[in-house]
């Protein structure tokens, strides 16, 4: 069955990727970026392509952007049937060898607002929705170093905010409704302008399991940390 997909962050990377194989399965997708002309940009090959793309501003970092979306897509009588919480940044001052010695506090803050708080914000958004239909399907896209079992040192802001987004699962998932499900999903270390081009996985490697809890049957798992479809520690 056609859905209707709203995916943040999805001008570039995974979540570009995920857009493009969800819109080839024919789901509409509406493709969130910073700006609308990123947005705008990303989409048109998309939709060259056939695919249904609607692109959207929506600056996750912003909650005024976050209600604007929102308001717009009601207005064109469109609901959100998946939501896909893929924007995240780093933020740590030195990328992937940063010191929690060295990061100030406020850069924590400028990642747990744009990696945490804007999964919250769009899932407070589109859930009551998606309850209220009786389907739905929340994907955060976290991390194995934000899972407790894997952490380590190094890269502090972003392992704290994808912990914090694995507890916006937990506590979304206890108020899904039937037929609804909230997950996590850690796409492994992706090639990618955030991964490097030392990353051991393809985009297409790095989608799958993003796919996978997004088009999820109705005895699909809810609460969960998956990697490649599969449950991993907290």
């Amino acid at each position: 069955m056609k859905r209707t997909i709203f995916i943040s962050g999805a001008n570039r990377g995974l979540g570009l990727a995920t857009a493009a194989a969800l819109a080839k399965q024919g789901h509409h997708i509406i493709l969130a970026a910073r700006t609308l002309a990123k947005a705008q940009a990303a989409a048109a090959p998309l939709q060259a392509e056939g695919g249904t793309v609607t692109p959207i501003e929506c600056d996750v970092s912003k909650q005024p952007s976050i209600e604007a979306a929102a308001k717009t897509l009601a207005s064109q009588g469109l609901n959100v049937d998946v939501l896909i919480n893929n924007a995240g940044a780093i933020f740590d001052t030195g990328g992937w060898t940063a010191s929690p010695l060295d990061i100030a506090p406020a850069v924590i803050a400028e990642a747990f607002a744009n990696n945490t708080v804007s999964a919250y914000a769009l899932t407070q958004a589109f859930l009551p929705g998606m309850i209220a239909r009786g389907y739905g399907r929340v994907v955060n896209i976290s991390s194995g170093m934000g899972g407790i079992a894997e952490m380590e040192g190094k890269v502090p802001s972003y392992r704290i905010s994808k912990a914090a987004m694995n507890a916006v699962t937990k506590v979304f998932a206890a108020e899904a409704g039937n037929n609804v499900k909230v997950n996590s999903v850690c796409p492994g270390w992706v090639r990618t302008d955030m991964g490097g081009a030392n990353a051991t996985r393809d985009l297409g490697e790095g989608i799958a399991g993003i796919v996978w809890a997004a088009t999820l049957p109705d005895d699909g798992p809810n609460g969960g940390f998956f990697r490649d479809g599969k449950p991993i520690a907290w």
